[in-house]
């Protein structure tokens, strides 16, 4: 029998995929290429928008028309979506199709829901609160790429961010302990892996929840000692970045120059109605700092348009921002409503063709940041991972400031580090020329 895992949503959601993938494979499925020659389908959803909600939605309406010709196959559906209650209960109600219903804190029960459905023929849901629950280590886990690994290092966030519904499905905090972190990315490195990236809702308040000094700085000098790899993170939160931790990564060896640090906003009224935690102030020393002591490093953002209550004036706090920092790259979207979270009921929103106005205006502003951002990088040499074919024929490969550079050369070279001298350039890649030893 084959399986397929559809994942709408983040890196915690591709993690989660995998150990899904792990479980599903100890019962002797094979991974299908799609979803039409596989015998169970997964669907591991997404609840940061209800556009994403209503896709899934779409899906399980499809499969539920494919299941009713192929009585044999299954259907489950779980992950951040059906973590709500309400969300959980409309599913199971309305699509009878549906064998496993399962929360973020069921994920390592999927083989045993797995068999019940196998030996029953019964819909299965297990939908747990999240308080309580412990972390298990040791699962087993379907990698989806040879080369790079993510890592999960601390489970649930403690923010509530207003306009975020994650804290609700994901839950509180819980960091994991150092030794199993360590243990897992020895393992990894020891099959080959060459690059890691450390995942967490908010990775800087890594050993918050330990109370007894343990903190993400501490985790990054313990990692960087393992071997010679690449070691990144995501994501960070401004209010838990300090100069310490910047610090730290300039000192050691393997961690990527590379810091993704959402603004969602510039301007302090609106900073303060998201109940992010700092100051448009703070946030640029935080930048002007990573770039005096990394000069070399690239930086990212998430940058939400339209907030309740934004003025022309906070986006234009924005837009400064992004002048002055000039982001390598930013994640931009426009505000949507989501219900359950504290920012839905607040009663002014702003309408949509102003949303649409300023995300033009942002876009447009930032793709003049990235294009020069890269035309700084003309003519300079690289050290490049190379990860295997990418567009034309060409290879593909990624800075240590995880900037994508194609080029001329053999496949042979995937999995090597070799070095690039950057040729060309548009807004989103680079193009050079190997350069020999």
């Amino acid at each position: 029998m084959k399986y397929f895992i559809e994942v709408w949503g983040c890196a915690m959601n591709e993690h989660d995929a995998e150990t899904l993938g792990g479980l599903i494979e100890q019962k002797g499925f094979t991974k299908a290429d799609n979803y039409l020659d596989a015998q169970l389908i997964v669907l591991h959803t997404c609840c940061i928008r209800a556009k994403a909600e209503d896709k899934v939605i779409g899906r399980i309406g499809a499969l539920s028309k494919i299941k009713k010709k192929k009585p044999e196959m299954i259907i489950a559906v779980g992950g951040c979506m059906t973590q709500q209650e309400e969300v959980a209960k409309y599913i199971e109600k309305r699509f009878k199709e549906v064998d496993i219903i399962y929360g973020t804190h069921n994920l390592n029960e999927f083989d045993d829901m797995l068999n019940i459905v196998l030996a029953d023929k019964t819909q299965v849901r297990s939908i747990s609160k999240s308080e309580g629950m412990d972390i298990k280590e040791y699962v087993p886990m379907k990698r989806n790429d040879d080369l790079k690994a993510y890592v999960n290092i601390i489970y649930g966030c403690n923010n509530y961010c207003s306009y975020c519904i994650v804290p609700y499905v994901r839950g509180r905090e819980k960091s994991r302990e150092v030794k199993y972190i360590v243990e897992e990315v020895k393992d990894l490195l020891s099959k080959g892996f060459k690059e890691i990236t450390l995942l967490g809702q908010n990775v800087n308040s890594y050993g918050h929840d330990f109370k007894d000094g343990t903190d993400f700085s501490m985790l990054l000098k313990e990692l960087d000692g393992l071997g010679d790899f690449r070691l990144r993170f995501m994501s960070s939160h401004p209010r838990d970045f300090d100069f310490e931790l910047i610090d730290t990564i300039n000192n050691t060896k393997n961690v990527c120059h590379q810091i993704h640090l959402p603004l969602q906003s510039g301007s302090d009224k609106i900073i303060k109605e998201m109940n992010r935690g700092y100051t448009k102030e703070h946030y640029l020393a935080l930048t002007e700092y990573i770039y005096k002591v990394m000069p070399d490093a690239t930086i990212s953002t998430d940058i939400i348009v339209g907030f309740p209550g934004e003025t022309e004036e906070d986006f234009q706090d924005t837009l400064d921002v992004v002048e002055n920092v000039g982001y390598d790259q930013a994640y931009m979207f426009m505000y949507s409503i989501r219900e359950g979270t504290r920012a839905a009921k607040m009663d002014n929103q702003v309408p949509e063709e102003i949303k649409k106005e300023r995300f033009h205006r942002l876009l447009e502003l930032q793709n003049k940041k990235s294009l020069e951002r890269n035309k700084e990088m003309l003519g300079k040499t690289y050290e490049v991972l190379v990860e295997g074919f990418g567009e034309k024929g060409r290879l593909t490969a990624r800075t240590r400031g995880n900037k994508v550079i194609n080029f001329v050369g053999n496949i042979s070279l995937k999995g090597n580090l070799v070095k690039v001298k950057v040729k060309d350039y548009n807004t989103w890649s680079l193009y050079g020329e190997l350069i020999g030893d």
